[in-house]
């Protein structure tokens, strides 16, 4: 599951409006009521966490959440039980919008909204890494595992995105469940895109910084930077067939199971990669 999966479209009052997202209350209520047939707690719980951080955080930088406090109190309440069933101990110091707000206001997080995103942080960041861990345990395929001795990349991101590669590509049996596979390849690539490249560090002096889906002028950027040498050509060449790969996966008109697979292992092994480069120690 995704995070926009606990959302359905609804009927725009004007038929020229964009149609709105509204929160899913049966299917939350369900996940708080107890298990679900058609998808684990752990299945459930990644994107829930990803959702209740998303919207806490909107709700204290942007003011724009896409749900009330109502359905604020009613997320939390569904992750904290989805979590206990876990054995994940998770106990926010706020259980709706309202109550973060007071927190914020109480902890010097009045006039600054970083402080309330690294308020966010703190809470979610080890739940997300956690949830990760158990994700990682759960999910077999026959997709490629990478060398090295990590479970995962430790970009939660990109890890999520890699769980549900596998899964989707583990159950995939027709055309268009071969074509969604290539979907997952390309939102992987872009969720590289905003984890490796760092604009601090990839971004030249008086250039413009690429937006996230010009994931090979990012990730080319990246291995420029990152890895010098004679062998920066080679790898640069392996991250564009490695997009090539996945956007014609996603496009291509006769997909199977065998080129839905090498995209899907191109972009496990790509993230396995960039990680390494970005971090020696791995």
């Amino acid at each position: 599951m995704r995070e926009n999966d606990f959302f359905e479209e609804a009927e725009a009052a004007d038929i020229w409006a964009r149609q709105q997202e509204t929160l899913n209350t049966d299917l939350i209520e369900r996940v708080h009521a107890g298990p679900l047939q058609s998808a684990t707690d752990v299945e459930i719980a990644v994107p829930l966490a990803r959702l209740v951080h998303d919207e806490y955080r909107n709700r204290g930088t942007e003011n724009n959440p896409r749900i009330s406090v109502h359905e604020s109190r009613a997320v939390m309440a569904a992750l904290r039980a989805v979590l206990k069933r876990l054995g994940v101990d998770f106990r926010p110091p706020f259980y709706d919008f309202d109550g973060f707000y007071s927190y914020w206001k109480n902890n010097n997080g009045s006039n600054s909204w970083q402080a309330r995103r690294q308020m966010l942080a703190e809470l979610f960041d080890p739940l997300h890494e956690q949830l990760a861990d158990l994700e990682a345990g759960t999910v077999a395929s026959t997709l490629a595992d990478p060398v090295t001795s990590h479970p995962r990349t430790g970009w939660t991101r990109v890890d999520e995105e890699i769980t549900e590669l596998r899964r989707h590509f583990q159950n995939a049996r027709t055309e268009q469940d071969y074509r969604n596979v290539g979907n997952d390849c390309v939102i992987i690539l872009e969720r590289l895109s905003e984890a490796a490249y760092v604009r601090e560090r990839h971004l030249f002096e008086g250039e413009d910084e690429p937006p996230v889906a010009s994931t090979k002028n990012r990730l080319d950027r990246v291995i420029e930077v990152d890895l010098a040498g004679a062998q920066n050509a080679a790898l640069r060449k392996l991250v564009r067939a490695a997009v090539e790969q996945a956007q014609g996966v996603k496009h291509g008109a006769t997909i199977n199971r065998r080129y839905a697979g090498v995209a899907a292992d191109s972009a496990i092994l790509l993230a396995n990669m960039l990680r390494r480069i970005t971090d020696d120690q791995r």
